[in-house]
């Protein structure tokens, strides 16, 4: 007894339903950046905890259950939101890290400063969200924040002496050094926050830059002195 083609034949796989050219993963994922962004206009408006997720639900054109498909709470939207701004850094400075690797730092530093500059200042809703905000919203906010100003550490500790030292108290003095210099880095642009709160304008970024360029040329000048 011969077996009919039906059987032999393997059961169709059913196309996956689009709306407006789009399947149901790239409907969500359309959503979360949807969200996303409304969560950057609100914070950067009003404050986290002024925004409310009925209102970041609104702006985004988004239901709420949407919303709990993609995040657990606020304070998760916005951590989303932390890292996806701090990719967007990273990649900036990266990128003319990497494209001026072979320059000494003193001609790195206006570059890398720029960079930075660009990425948050070009469109200051992320320097408010980032900088302005991030502070005093919760401990794993806080955590998360600590976790960026360590990785800007290192980052920076790598620009100026290349090579970690092979002693460990060294390394860790260099470290502390560099932190302490991000940490005054997240300080004048929380500050240049406070004086240019219309944001955007070309004058504002160039006085960013100008401040964070004397701040490194002053510790990098007291680097050398100690060496």
């Amino acid at each position: 007894m011969t077996r009919s083609n039906s059987a032999a034949r393997p059961a169709p796989v059913p196309a996956r339903r689009r709306i407006r050219g789009l399947d149901a993963e790239e409907r969500s994922a359309q959503r979360r950046l949807q969200l996303l962004d409304a969560a950057t206009e609100l914070f950067a408006r009003q404050g986290f905890s002024g925004t409310s997720i009925e209102q970041i639900c609104q702006q985004a054109y988004v239901g709420t259950k949407g919303f709990y498909d993609h995040f657990d709470s606020k304070e998760a939207c916005y951590i989303a939101l932390l890292e996806l701004i701090t990719a967007q850094i990273r990649q900036r400075v990266l990128g003319v890290a990497a494209e001026s690797a072979e320059l000494e730092w003193q001609q790195r530093a206006p570059g890398l400063i720029a960079a930075f500059v660009h990425a948050i200042a070009d469109d200051p809703r992320l320097a408010k969200v980032s900088f302005g905000e991030a502070g005093g919203i919760s401990p794993v906010v806080e955590k998360q924040r600590r976790g960026n100003r360590r990785w800007a550490a290192g980052f920076l500790d790598a620009q100026w002496a290349g090579e970690p030292d092979a002693d460990a108290g060294a390394q860790r003095r260099r470290i502390a050094l560099a932190l302490a210099t991000i940490g005054g880095l997240f300080e004048l642009v929380a500050d240049w926050l406070h004086h240019h709160d219309d944001g955007g304008s070309p004058d504002a970024a160039e006085t960013l830059t100008e401040d964070l360029t004397h701040f490194f040329a002053t510790v990098g000048a007291g680097r050398q002195a100690r060496q």
